[in-house]
Formats: C-alpha cells, sequence, structure tokens
C-alpha cells in the first residue's frame, strides 16, 4: 500500500490538519525522525504555527533595510530542500510513474536536495540513491548514508553538475531506477510557489512595511528562487539571484570552482523562470566563508565591537551553512543597489545549518579576535560590484543559455525551450498544486489511518 503525505495546503498551513494528528507529528520530529508521519512536518511553520524566520542583526548588516532570513534548519531533514524531493516523488507517484518496493528513487544533487532524497524515499517506502560531488562536505555522505539511502560520488565540487548527469545518465539503463532531477521537475518550482512564497509574505508582515520589496536566493537548483515569482505577482517584490564570483554562469557565461556549497552547478536550470528575475548579483566564495566564521565563532567579538546585545549574537550561532551567508550578503547588496532604507524588507533563507558545515571550517584554523573584528567588512563593506540588471537582453541570454543543457545535452526540444519564455507557462505551472492537492486527498487513506 503506498505511503502519502501532506497535500501543498498542509504543508503551508499545518492548522489544516487534525489537531490530534499534527501534536502526534510534531511528538515523532523529536522521538521518531525516521517515522513516515514525519512527512506532515515538512513545513516552514513553527509548533506554535509561526513562520520559522528572524531578523538579521542591523549591527552586522550595516543597512536600514529589515533583512529577514527564513531558516530551515526545523524541516526533518535540516534543510528545506526536503521540501522540493517530497514534493517531486509525490507528484511521480500520483503520476503512477514510480511504486513502492519496486522502483529505486535518484537524486542527483550537490547537497541538499540529496540528504532530502535519501530521507524521503525509504520514508515513502522507496530505495534512495544519491549522486552527489566527491568534494562536498563529508557531513553530507554522513547523512545521506544515516538516512538510509546509498550515494555515488562524482568527480569534481559544487559546480561538476555534468559528472552528475553523466553517470545519471548511466543510471537511467538499470530498470528499477527512477531520476527525480530538481534542476528539470517542477514539483520543485511548485513546491516553492506554494509552500515558500506564503511563508515569506507571512514573516515579512511583521515587519516594517509589512510586505516583501525583494527576494533574494543563491540559485543551486534554482527551486527556491521560484518563490519569487508569486511575491512579484501578489506585492509587486523586487527579484534577484546569486550566483559565485568563482562560477559566474549567468553574469557573462562562466564557468569554474568555487566553495559556496548548494549554488553555482554551471548551467541554467530547466526550472529557473530567468525572464522574470529583476537583477543577478555575484557573491566571493572567501566572502561566505569568513562572514560564517564571524556569525560561527565570533559572536562575543562583533558584539562586542558593535554595541549589540550579546544576545543576538548567539542567537546565529548553528542557524548558518554558507550558502546562508552567500544569501545575506547579497541582501545587504540588494539594500544598497536599490536604496532601500527603514522598513523595507528583503527576505532570504538560511537553506540549512552549520550541522553539515564543521568540517569546513576545520580547514581554516587561527580564527581569533583581530580577524573577527576585520572580517567584519564582509557585511559592512559588501560593494556594488558584481551586478547585472535583468534588462530584456539580459534576460534573453539567461534563457538561450538553457540551450546547452537541454536540448544539445538533455533531449528537449526547441519548442520546450521556447514555451519557457511565456510568463503563462509558468502562472499554469502555479495552478497545478492544486490539482495536485485534489488527486492527493482522492488517494489518500483517512489520516488517523495513517498512524
Amino acid at each position: 500500500m503506498p505511503i502519502w503525505g501532506p497535500t501543498f495546503a498542509e504543508m503551508r498551513d499545518p492548522a489544516r490538519l487534525p489537531e490530534s494528528f499534527r501534536r502526534l507529528a510534531l511528538i515523532a520530529s523529536h522521538q521518531a525522525p525516521l517515522d513516515p508521519v514525519n512527512l506532515f512536518n515538512i513545513t516552514w511553520k513553527l509548533a506554535d504555527g509561526t513562520v520559522n524566520g528572524f531578523l538579521f542583526p542591523k549591527a552586522l548588516t550595516g543597512v536600514d533595510a529589515n533583512i529577514l532570513v527564513m531558516s530551515g534548519q526545523h524541516f526533518p531533514t535540516g534543510s528545506h530542500k526536503v521540501g522540493a524531493a517530497y514534493s517531486i516523488a509525490l507528484e511521480h507517484q500520483l503520476a503512477g510513474h514510480i511504486e513502492a518496493g519496486r522502483h529505486t528513487l535518484v537524486f542527483p544533487s550537490t547537497g541538499n536536495f540529496g540528504i532530502g532524497g535519501s530521507w524521503v524515499g525509504p520514508r515513502l517506502g522507496y530505495r534512495s540513491l544519491v549522486v552527489l560531488p566527491a568534494e562536498m562536505s563529508a557531513e553530507r555522505f554522513e547523512k545521506i548514508r544515516g538516512y538510509g539511502a546509498d550515494v555515488i560520488a562524482t568527480p569534481g565540487c559544487e559546480s561538476n553538475v555534468k559528472e552528475i548527469y553523466d553517470e545519471v545518465k548511466r543510471l537511467r539503463g538499470v530498470p528499477e531506477n527512477r531520476i527525480l532531477n530538481q534542476f528539470e521537475e517542477m514539483g520543485n518550482y511548485r513546491f516553492h510557489c506554494a509552500v515558500t512564497a506564503p511563508a515569506a509574505a507571512e514573516l515579512a508582515k511583521q515587519y516594517g512595511d509589512g510586505k516583501v520589496d525583494a527576494f533574494v536566493s543563491a540559485m543551486g537548483s534554482s527551486g527556491t528562487i521560484g518563490a519569487g515569482d508569486v511575491l512579484k505577482a501578489t506585492q509587486g517584490t523586487f527579484i534577484v539571484g546569486l550566483e559565485p564570483v568563482q562560477c559566474p554562469t549567468l553574469y557573462n557565461a562562466g564557468f569554474g570552482g568555487h566553495r559556496i556549497e548548494g549554488i553555482g552547478d554551471k548551467h541554467v536550470t530547466w526550472v529557473h523562470n530567468v525572464m522574470n528575475m529583476d537583477a543577478m548579483m555575484c557573491i566571493d566564495d572567501e566572502a561566505c566563508l569568513r562572514g560564517l566564521e564571524v556569525v560561527q565563532q565570533g559572536a562575543l567579538w562583533w558584539c562586542e565591537a558593535t554595541g549589540a546585545d550579546p544576545a543576538e549574537g548567539r542567537a546565529l550561532v548553528g542557524r548558518f551553512g554558507v550558502s546562508g551567508i552567500c544569501n545575506v550578503l547579497g541582501a545587504i547588496k540588494t539594500a544598497k543597489y536599490l536604496g532601500l532604507g527603514k522598513g523595507a524588507n528583503i527576505v532570504t533563507m538560511a537553506t540549512d545549518a552549520f550541522d553539515r558545515y564543521p568540517s569546513v571550517l576545520a580547514k581554516r584554523p587561527g580564527f581569533d579576535r583581530d580577524r573577527a573584528l576585520r572580517d567584519l567588512e564582509v557585511f559592512h563593506g559588501a560593494g556594488l560590484d558584481w551586478i547585472q540588471e535583468g534588462t530584456r537582453e539580459t534576460r534573453r541570454r539567461w534563457h538561450n543559455q538553457k540551450y546547452f543543457t537541454w536540448v544539445e545535452q538533455q533531449g528537449k526540444s526547441v519548442d520546450e525551450l521556447r514555451a519557457l519564455d511565456d510568463q503563462s507557462f509558468w502562472a499554469a505551472e502555479r495552478a497545478k498544486a492544486d490539482d495536485m492537492d485534489r488527486a492527493l486527498l482522492a488517494v489518500r487513506p483517512p489520516l488517523a489511518a495513517l498512524t
């Protein structure tokens, strides 16, 4: 019998669940984290019904605008990418493309999506196989195996997605394998439109002008930045994408390796609505690592130097990974670029937390007070370099870059590619979330039977 999880509406608002069932799921999150009932903990909402997010200290940002950080730390795997992994698997299960006990789910990833897939597959009754670059953090591999999945390490680092695709092509030849590719699956986009965007809007209501003036997200699979489409349609939000200076793929068709795990994958993903992105900014990977050191190890020193309440510094410890710091730096640049002042809200996110990066900072010994104070400049000195406006011509170039991966290498047609430059295509994809919910409710047993 198939295992079924939550609808998009229930992930968006767990209060829709029967109170007793919601309580059971919350208890399982602490006492039985591998129980399938934890599928119902895939949500941005905390137990009290509030969005898991916070105001990043202005003593660190140096700007008047509010930088609001949504935290993926309390999702079942410690990252919101588990939501995309679940949504993609759910849609395939509803369509009858996958069958528990028969098929192996293959998750190509550079990190958090693979971890999400390693957790989701077994919870739904499948074997999971994750394809991941060999140079990702040791903690990532440990988590994948800890959730009961197998992993294949491909050559290279964060940017080596081509090598992942080469391995996936081989795995397609195994009859029981089913590839769930976050880079092309619209379930990824739908999760963020249906679940992440409303959470961002709800968080912003508590601050400043009450709306999301700008939405900033680094791009890995580019699912998360899809939330900006909904926010732009409803609030006029300015959408900013981020990638590494060391791998400026959209910025100037560049390439290269970098150390911001989870972003900058050296290709333009199929699920990225580039024709709706307002600006592209590049962030230095070294700045991200220095910023993570300040936040994780220098709380006492930076609070002392800026006059901030030490409680603000302590509250950040453990809450960020490298890409989260990248997002904050991009949000600071956005505030300066747009001239956003007091009362304006910029929403971004900490995709994961520090628990998967100790080995990264262990390679950077010698952090002390002098270095912490010197590295405050990473935040305060974020400049207006490496910024590209999303003009009509620039967006067209971003769009056309998809051709080389998706048509030449992955078998998409030119007509399919051309369809992506029409905003009605993306609106139709967003609308399918309600169709998925109706289909799920038609086959899912009563929740009492799922316990």
